[in-house]
């Protein structure tokens, strides 16, 4: 909890236990009164109300109801105590008014530190890299493509990006972090099926991230990495990822698809939901139903390229330009994104290095040989659903992954990883750790968590769009006993590149 948040709930559990005192000693009622708005009004400004707080939000308001009653009594009376309020208490009315107290204070304490334990106000981790973290918004509409899920006939198919890129620490000082973004409260909702209104508290924790500074000149220019989410969720999805690449030297675009992604919200204020789709009878009606969606968002990704090579030659919000270093271009994504990034290498060569956390293989990638580097990352969970008689199968598991899988690793034709992290379920490539270590990081701790998926994103990019050695690509880390390489799918082709 936050120092504030401690402030009011430890004020509720006193007031609670002070209630038989407050009908004899008016000052104390009064000060009581004085003490509970206060440090709710503190908690609520500093902090931001939240729903983990709701136990000692129900007992601040019986306090607050139960005090106002108090002291219009005695307004009424002149300041004079009621004669009732001296009469003597039968020892069982006495045992029950004292069990009341003691619930209403261990209700407070014990419900808010319960359920804030669940889903802490956390502290983003620090990334490891020299530079600060600039972004800037921005819809981006390809007028050569309808919108095909539109209600209105003729749409264009319309985008929302960030562009993340590097800044001069001492530049980004004196500027506010921007938030979390709280666009990731609608997709988790949705992925996990909790209410969203939990995660209402995610817009006031900061990020390393500032708008409006200048990118740094440390470099001429800079390599890019596109990051495509996951089905439901958003192009925040994986801040810690995302601000780990900046501060070592990457721009990286993140996108939102619409209608597969959780919820876009247009500068103009209209949004676009995720549309789940029809339900289908066999799996080859869905596979081919997630080719087509697949395809879809491929071909954003080569929109989103098509935009940044303009922007280089001519950016309207005066930051890319002659910035980006576009013969190093990667993309990376999870699940769903994990698909587009597969699809979209097999699509466009202009995207150098391509990284799957644990996505799917739909579309021509599935026929086809990669010619760039290729690193999937599979959790443990899901690995398990492929091995011999399975017990159970995660979500991402289907009756054609497997041959699909194989395809793509043994017929590429450049350096191909495949890296399996045990402790890991599905989910785990993004930021939930950190959301709700109790609930999503059981096996590890939520900062070493995510220091695994950030830390082979970097080595992995950095191997192939700077040219750097890297150890963690070559084997078995004593920093992450969990994660350990296949010797079937990980070949290195390209010795030269070595």
């Amino acid at each position: 909890m936050k120092i504030f948040e401690w402030i009011f709930v430890l004020v509720t559990i006193v007031g609670a236990l002070g209630l038989p005192f407050y009908t004899k000693r008016r000052k104390l009622a009064v000060g009581m009164l004085s003490a509970l708005v206060t440090a709710f009004l503190l908690h609520a400004i500093m902090d931001s109300v939240r729903v983990m707080l709701l136990p000692s939000y129900i007992v601040a308001l019986i306090l607050f109801i139960l005090l106002m009653i108090q002291l219009i009594k005695w307004t009424r009376s002149a300041g004079s105590i009621a004669p009732e309020i001296h009469k003597k208490k039968s020892r069982g009315r006495a045992w029950m008014h004292g069990l009341f107290i003691l619930l209403l204070a261990a209700f407070s304490g014990i419900g808010s530190g319960v359920l804030t334990s669940y889903f802490p106000a956390f502290t983003m981790p620090e990334p490891t890299g020299q530079f600060a973290i600039g972004t800037f918004s921005q819809q981006i509409v390809d007028e050569s493509r309808e919108e095909t899920l539109s209600p209105e006939a003729g749409d264009k198919r319309e985008l929302m990006i960030n562009v993340w890129y590097p800044v001069d620490p001492e530049v980004a000082k004196g500027i506010k972090p921007e938030s979390y973004p709280a666009e990731l409260g609608e997709a988790i909702s949705l992925v996990f099926g909790i209410p969203s209104q939990v995660f209402s508290y995610l817009d006031t924790i900061p990020t390393h991230v500032v708008k409006g500074a200048a990118m740094s000149n440390a470099s001429s220019s800079y390599p890019v990495v596109l990051f495509s989410p996951g089905v439901r969720s958003a192009r925040f999805q994986s801040m810690t990822a995302v601000e780990e690449l900046v501060s070592h030297g990457y721009i990286v675009v993140g996108m939102d698809h619409p209608y597969t992604s959780a919820r876009v919200t247009f500068p103009d204020g209209h949004k676009v939901s995720y549309d789940a789709g029809p339900e289908f009878a066999t799996s080859e009606e869905v596979y081919q139903y997630n080719v087509q969606g697949v395809g879809i968002r491929a071909a954003d990704a080569r929109f989103v390229l098509d935009t940044l090579e303009q922007w280089n030659v001519n950016d309207p919000n005066q930051v890319l330009e002659g910035r980006l270093d576009l013969n190093h271009t990667g993309i990376m994504g999870h699940s769903y994104g994990g698909a587009t990034t597969a699809e979209a290498l097999a699509q466009d060569e202009r995207f150098h290095a391509g990284l799957s956390l644990e996505g799917g293989f739909w579309g021509s990638v599935s026929k086809s040989s990669l010619k760039q580097p290729f690193m999937y990352i599979m959790s443990g969970k899901t690995a398990k659903s492929l091995g011999p008689n399975p017990t159970e199968h995660e979500k991402l598991f289907y009756p054609e992954f497997e041959p699909d899988l194989e395809h793509v690793m043994k017929n590429s034709l450049n350096d191909t990883y495949y890296l399996t992290v045990d402790g890991f379920f599905h989910q785990s490539f993004t930021d939930i750790a950190l959301i709700s270590p109790r609930l999503f990081a059981k096996n590890m701790s939520a900062e070493h968590n995510i220091d695994i998926t950030r830390s082979y994103a970097l080595a992995f990019f950095d191997r192939y769009l700077k040219g750097e050695a890297q150890p963690l690509l070559q084997g078995s880390s004593a920093k992450f006993p969990e994660a350990s390489y296949d010797h079937e799918y990980t070949k290195i082709r390209n010795e030269q590149a070595q």
